[in-house]
């Protein structure tokens, strides 16, 4: 993970295998998102993988010769929700700051489903996704049930898991799935978190929780919860400090959660 302008990069690296999913490659992504979250001073981080891919998903060879076998796998499966597998995509989601995902390449399977845990996904117009699990006899659980259902209708969830079919990041910007398509995936990931990372980190952060916590709930739920988050921010340094800055011209200078004020 590098820092730098209160923007983290992490990048998945074992390239040699287009990021496959071993269990090394497990722990990495989890142990992670786990640094990043209490991480001091960030304020966005930007996800994508080294060399060819992004991810191209669940290393199937590796985890079944693995010396526990599929017994192995099992017993991660019946761990506490969420389970080891699911961590490795749904940690991105319980990162209070957002994430931003750069796809290129193979974005597959179990690698897409760590994309959309991202809260923003930049994708090349050639990159394969799919949700590619029933290739291998299996449904998606990295936490799909918590991203894809609000992206994309049922009926398109169902066709792309039924099938396990590849498609494109134009297409996959036409269903919704990918935000933005970009040439450069990681410049544009990283020139969105620079700006996102020169907001209000106090609104920014409370902006995630809203929108996650909410999405599905009833207006009495998310009415009170706006509410609530908006008197944690108003009337705060980092909110006069935008206010300053939106009346002057001039760049805010931000206090970090956990940071104390000179």
């Amino acid at each position: 993970m590098q820092i730098a302008g209160h923007v983290a990069v992490v990048t998945l690296t074992r390239p040699q295998k287009h990021n496959a999913l071993d269990a090394a490659m497990f722990e990495a992504i989890i142990a992670a998102a786990e640094r990043v979250a209490v991480e001091p001073g960030v304020r966005a981080v930007v996800l994508h993988g080294e060399g060819p891919s992004f991810c191209s998903g669940l290393d199937i060879a590796s985890m079944m010769s693995a010396p526990a076998g599929i017994d192995g796998l099992i017993d991660r499966i019946r761990g506490e929700a969420p389970n080891w597998f699911q961590r490795a995509a749904f940690d991105w989601v319980r990162v209070p700051v957002p994430v931003l995902a750069a796809l290129h390449g193979n974005c597959l399977g179990g690698g897409l489903q760590i994309a959309l845990g991202a809260d923003i996904r930049f994708a090349a117009p050639d990159t394969r996704l799919s949700v590619m699990e029933v290739k291998w006899g299996l449904i998606p659980d990295m936490s799909i049930t918590r991203t894809l259902p609000r992206l994309v209708p049922i009926d398109v969830a169902k066709e792309l898991t039924y099938t396990g079919r590849v498609f494109s990041g134009t297409e996959g910007h036409a269903l919704g799935i990918v935000t933005h398509v970009a040439e450069d995936p990681l410049a544009a990931a990283t020139e969105l978190a620079s700006e996102i990372a020169s907001r209000s980190p106090d609104a920014v952060r409370r902006a995630k929780r809203l929108f996650d916590e909410a999405w599905t709930g009833s207006a009495e739920e998310t009415l009170k919860l706006e509410a609530e988050l908006q008197l944690q921010v108003i009337g705060t340094p980092n909110q006069l400090a935008a206010v300053a800055a939106g009346v002057t011209k001039q760049p805010a200078q931000f206090t970090d959660p956990g940071e104390l004020s000179a």
